[in-house]
């Protein structure tokens, strides 16, 4: 009897990527004798409806075609079915795939992991918020990021990657310190002002920056970034260093590893894997193994 695979796609992903690699994928494991089972969801609510469908049908694993927010809109319900994930990456990040060693440019490779991967079970990070509580799988933004992306997804004009950068020198002239409230791991809160505040499950947001460079997905802890305030050109030059992970070194900046943090500032928005969680205030936690995904397996040593 042919195996289960159950694929959840999100076809606007990437610009439309994730229709494309989609296909792709499907058409490899078909041709592989696997028993495949297709949703397309073009709406965080759709997908949501569309993976417990997938999973009642009790699938020996779950394919999950789009970006780092297509499998954090569906992470509560995967994660209580306890079906492993493969992952093809088909957004514009793709930062969790990095994290793991997934194939990000080769859906073929990307999905033949869920035939012939290994099982990692990975932390989640939870958001909870005044709003809502909102689990996701890479960084969380708090600040001046944050802000960054607010804007962006804000402005009708331009498009691609110009209208990034159209919100960066819009929040650059906007740049003002913020009066963060932060408690580590239950500690009484402490007031200081700063830039901005990344608390990583894994180490890179934003298609690659390792603003919580070291962190690791499976270590049942989140490290904590902190960058002091901050002028426009000194923001400017610390750009170089985060691109390259070796911001750790100015003394402006802070690094904390921890199992939970409260932070609420005025003003404050936060972000997690692209997307807009809440505002004001927020406690962040980390639950350890609490997603399987499947990975490369690792390469047989000879003796």
């Amino acid at each position: 009897m042919a195996e289960h695979i159950a694929v959840l796609s999100n076809p606007f992903a990437g610009k439309g990527r994730g229709r494309r690699e989609a296909d792709a994928a499907v058409a490899h494991l078909r041709a592989g004798g696997a028993e495949v089972k297709v949703y397309t969801g073009d709406s965080a609510a759709l997908s949501l409806v569309l993976a417990a469908q997938a999973l009642d049908a009790n699938p020996r694993v779950l394919v999950v075609v789009g970006g780092d927010g297509t499998l954090s809109g569906i992470l509560d319900l995967v994660c209580a079915a306890s079906v492993p994930v493969a992952l093809v990456p088909a957004g514009t990040g793709n930062d969790l795939a990095r994290a793991l060693g997934l194939p990000r440019h080769d859906p073929i490779a990307a999905v033949e992991l869920a035939r012939t991967g290994a099982r990692r079970a990975i932390d989640v990070g939870t958001i909870r918020t005044a709003e809502r509580t909102a689990s996701f799988l890479t960084i969380a933004a708090l600040g001046f990021d944050a802000k960054v992306s607010d804007r962006t997804n804000r402005l009708r004009w331009p498009h691609g990657a110009l209208r990034y950068y159209v919100a960066l020198l819009i929040e650059l002239a906007r740049l003002r310190p913020m009066e963060f409230s932060v408690g580590l791991d239950g500690a009484a809160p402490t007031n200081a002002a700063g830039t901005l505040i990344a608390v990583g499950n894994t180490a890179s947001y934003g298609g690659g920056m390792p603003v919580c460079a070291g962190a690791a997905p499976d270590d049942g802890m989140l490290d904590v970034v902190r960058v002091a305030p901050l002028s426009r050109i000194r923001l400017l030059t610390l750009f170089p260093l985060l691109l390259r992970g070796t911001h750790f070194t100015r003394p402006e900046v802070r690094h904390d590893r921890v199992r939970e943090v409260t932070v609420s500032a005025p003003g404050l928005v936060v972000y997690a894997d692209g997307e807009r969680i809440g505002e004001d205030a927020c406690t962040i936690s980390v639950r350890p193994a609490a997603l399987t995904v499947m990975v490369p397996a690792a390469p047989e040593v000879s003796a």
